[in-house]
């Protein structure tokens, strides 16, 4: 995220610093005030019935079997049919042999001997001294942790003390995220309200954590926190336009059977901002540290010049991150375009009905919020630069533009004489 510099920026004047300060601590406060009210002051009760026992096991054994005939088979084609032994690790009966019969259904695990799965201990609820056990999925948490580790140490030994602000940076927002916003949307506040607070505070953490307590940085909040705002306000005005309800998808109904007091639609306009974020903390950051850049580079460089300079490199990276938000999206929603697919309704109906339409308004609100970060956090990158220069003195004239050479003087210069041609 955001870009390293080959030379240390110049100081920033006392007076933009103060300017800064005066802006972006009150905004804090706010942030943190918010984030006080909204947090959730109690727990709620668990819903969906008692927890099932889950015991780790080894599977020691496989014995695969015809299957019996059913009414829908009655050749017993069903399957797979058959025993598993599994080694219980945990729980009453741990360190004995229990039989589960093969998992079978969609999405069902598939077990072969050695591997570690999950039991589930059933209670029959005619005698309740009669259990049994079903293998419910496979143990994920070795490969997992070696991922996590190989993950972590990548980012340490390509990002040295970077890397590690960046670790601490992601910890800190998915303790925002689990801390903060799931229970607070949870717990009834209002899920609109909840993510810009949240995402916010992640913004605040990450992004001086990560990049430091610099004014580049802090134009970089600025930027984000303004971009944010913006894509809200879009969020809001795109999904009351096209009566989006937040039912478009499968988990959001089962949510709703759940803890029927949920908003929706609001939790569809906090995927929304939750998700723009990371793409937005990008684009921001890149966008003032490339002012600053330019600025370094070239101290003759006007206000009006650095902003255009940067913004056509805004322009390459909003190109590229477009197309980014669009696959990440259609990555996350391939089941549901193969359905798409699979639907004999005329396309017009597929593209705007309420589970499509919410993956379109999705993706534009994002691409939206993303483009206008580019020239709010560029503008104010270009005028904290540029005040800090007049500061220091007055500031320095663009260079005189030199007249084109011409192709004598341009042969001349690399070498090769005179053009000989001009005799022709």
């Amino acid at each position: 995220m955001g870009a390293d510099h080959t030379h240390p920026a110049p100081p920033t004047p006392p007076g933009v610093r103060r300017l800064l300060v005066a802006v972006v601590v009150p905004l804090f406060v706010i942030t943190v005030i918010a984030a006080l009210v909204l947090w959730p002051r109690q727990d709620r009760e668990p819903v969906g019935g008692a927890d099932v026992p889950r015991y780790h096991g080894t599977v020691t054994r496989v014995v695969t079997e015809p299957c019996p005939p059913t009414p829908e088979a009655p050749d017993g084609g069903g399957g797979p049919c058959g025993t598993v032994t599994v080694t219980a690790e945990q729980g009453p009966d741990a360190g004995r042999q229990v039989e589960t019969p093969i998992p079978a259904g969609p999405g069902a695990p598939r077990v072969a001997v050695g591997d570690e799965v999950v039991l589930v201990e059933l209670t029959d609820p005619a005698d309740p001294a009669v259990k049994s056990y079903n293998i419910a999925e496979h143990q994920r948490g070795t490969p997992l942790i070696w991922l996590m580790v190989l993950f972590a140490a990548a980012i340490v030994a390509f990002g040295r003390w970077r890397g590690l602000a960046a670790l601490g940076g992601l910890v800190a927002s998915f303790a925002i995220l689990l801390g903060f916003v799931l229970p607070g949307i949870g717990a009834g506040q209002p899920p609109l309200l909840v993510a810009i607070v949240g995402a916010a505070l992640i913004m605040f953490v990450v992004l001086y954590l990560t990049h430091g307590i610099t004014a580049q940085t802090s134009v970089a909040v600025l930027g984000t926190l303004g971009s944010l705002v913006v894509t809200g306000v879009l969020g809001l005005l795109a999904t009351s336009a096209t009566h989006l309800t937040g039912f478009g998808s499968e988990d959001a109904t089962t949510l709703s059977m759940f803890q029927g007091d949920v908003d929706l639609h609001g939790l569809l306009l906090a995927g929304i901002i939750i998700g723009s974020l990371g793409v937005l903390d990008d684009v921001t950051v890149t966008q003032a540290a490339t002012v600053t850049e330019l600025a370094h580079a070239n101290p003759g460089l006007s206000r009006r010049q650095l902003y255009r300079a940067a913004t056509r490199v805004g322009r390459a990276h909003i190109a590229s991150t477009v197309n980014t938000i669009v696959l990440a999206y259609a990555g996350a929603s391939l089941p549901l375009l193969l359905l798409l697919v699979a639907d004999s309704r005329p396309v017009s109906e597929i593209l705007t009905s309420e589970f499509l339409a919410q993956e379109i308004v999705r993706s534009a609100v994002a691409t939206l919020g993303l483009i206008a970060a580019v020239p709010l956090t560029t503008g104010l990158a270009a005028i904290v630069t540029t005040a800090g220069r007049r500061s220091r003195g007055a500031e320095p004239a663009a260079p005189a533009a030199r007249p084109p050479a011409g192709r004598d003087d341009a042969l001349e210069a690399l070498g090769g004489g005179k053009s000989t041609e001009a005799a022709w």
